[in-house]
């Protein structure tokens, strides 16, 4: 799957990686497709508390090998 847009969120913590995807999702139309990398170990979660309370599809959170959360966001 081709994201419509990624962030790079590596550096940030709580709550600016949820403040700055959220800024860039409503920038987005319904259907398409954020990917976002982070730093922060909180992150998953996180992400996964903002889908749920907006309605926003959570994809994918995954860690890589280097330490960093993929996640990746469908717009509602």
């Amino acid at each position: 799957m081709q994201p419509d847009l990624h962030l790079d969120l590596s550096g940030l913590n709580c709550p600016l990686p949820i403040l700055r995807a959220k800024k860039a999702l409503a920038g987005l139309t319904s259907g398409q497709v954020l990917s976002a990398i982070a730093t922060d170990p909180g992150a998953p979660k996180d992400f996964e508390a903002f889908c749920r309370q907006t309605g926003n599809a959570l994809l994918e959170s995954s860690a890589t090998d280097d330490g960093r959360f993929l996640l990746v966001i469908r717009r509602k």
